[in-house]
């Protein structure tokens, strides 16, 4: 019902906006996703800067709403009743090819690309001993064993699912999945009730950081070669290789390579290039701001700002990204 309310309020609101955005200012919706996860606080973090550094000289303002997270995200674009959304990378890619659970959707023609945010890192851990090469592939190896992927319906099984598939894995009928958050899965690790688990999230993960302290060398956090890395992207140019730097984790005495998708913001290509070149622009100039609201934004870098988009980005973030010098590759320029 929570849902419906905030939907049904991004409708009232979006009626102000679709006439404003052809004026000189608007007001703008960003969904997230439920207030208990990392996406809302981000999202009121870049809808107060937007309000501090831009309503009062160029009257265009954002507002954060809570929703049911990435799916809803696109749709509330898609039916004009939120102008911007975070979303998960796969999601993104989904929207983009109109596959997964978007499929009786289609491809979403009108969704594009402004920022990608932090990165969902992938931690594969499973019991030290079924772990001869310290790689993906021991996980990939252990068919017909317990595993925890994730909550049923979950972002994170959907991730780990997609990952694994490109490795011949089917975790419905290879694996005996056992549905949990990421305590109880890591607990279940260290307690021997599967043997392997995987939790994408941003690094550090306080659940892996426990398990480490917890089970020692019991556990191996895994790695990803470079072929393994492509492997499990498959070709949606989705997943980028990621550096776990040595000590992040109790007991982790080298550095761990693996892989990262994003989270993003993504809006609607209507949107007027000027208002979202304004909003990239004052992202990326005021990030100390940002940090000092939420920690998740610590990992953000112009360096990083399209690694991984899984859409075609917005012109009016086109625009900023090649005034600072980033090479734009074709296939994130809006045809």
């Amino acid at each position: 019902m929570k849902h419906l309310v905030c939907a049904a309020a991004a409708a009232a609101i979006s009626l102000s906006v679709a006439t404003g955005a052809k004026a000189e200012g608007a007001n703008y919706i960003l969904a997230t996703a439920s207030t208990g996860g990392t996406y809302y606080p981000v999202g009121v973090a870049l809808s107060t800067l937007v309000k501090v550094k831009l309503e009062p000289s160029q009257k265009i303002g954002m507002s954060a709403i809570s929703s049911a997270g990435s799916g809803e995200n696109v749709r509330l674009i898609r039916e004009g009743e939120a102008q911007f959304g975070i979303m998960q990378g796969l999601f993104g890619y989904y929207a983009a090819t109109g596959t997964g659970p978007l499929e009786e959707s289609g491809k979403q023609e009108n969704l594009r690309s402004v920022t990608m945010l932090w990165q969902n890192v992938e931690h594969f851990v499973v019991a030290a001993d079924a772990a001869p090469t310290g790689t993906i592939e021991d996980l990939v190896a252990l068919k017909g064993e317990a595993m925890a992927l994730g909550r049923q319906n979950s972002g994170t099984i959907g991730s780990n699912a997609t990952i694994l598939s490109s490795f011949g894995v089917d975790i419905e009928s290879d694996y005996e999945l056992v549905f949990g958050g990421y305590g109880p899965s890591a607990e279940a690790l260290q307690n021997g009730q599967v043997k392997g688990i995987g939790t994408p999230a941003g690094v550090p993960v306080g659940a892996i950081s426990q398990l480490m302290a917890a089970a020692g060398d019991s556990v191996t956090l895994l790695n990803f070669t470079p072929e393994q890395a492509a492997q499990a992207d498959g070709g949606r140019e989705l997943w980028t290789p990621y550096t776990i730097a040595a000590g992040t984790y109790p007991g982790q005495a080298e550095d761990v390579q693996t892989i990262a998708q994003p989270n993003f913001l993504a809006t609607s290509a209507d949107l007027p290039d000027e208002h979202v070149y304004q909003i990239t622009k004052t992202i990326y100039e005021n990030l100390p701001f940002l940090n000092a609201i939420h920690p998740a934004t610590k990992a953000m870098a112009i360096e990083s700002a399209i690694a991984g988009l899984p859409l075609p980005l917005h012109p009016g973030a086109q625009r900023y990204y090649e005034e600072v010098g980033i090479e734009i590759p074709d296939r994130l320029k809006a045809q």
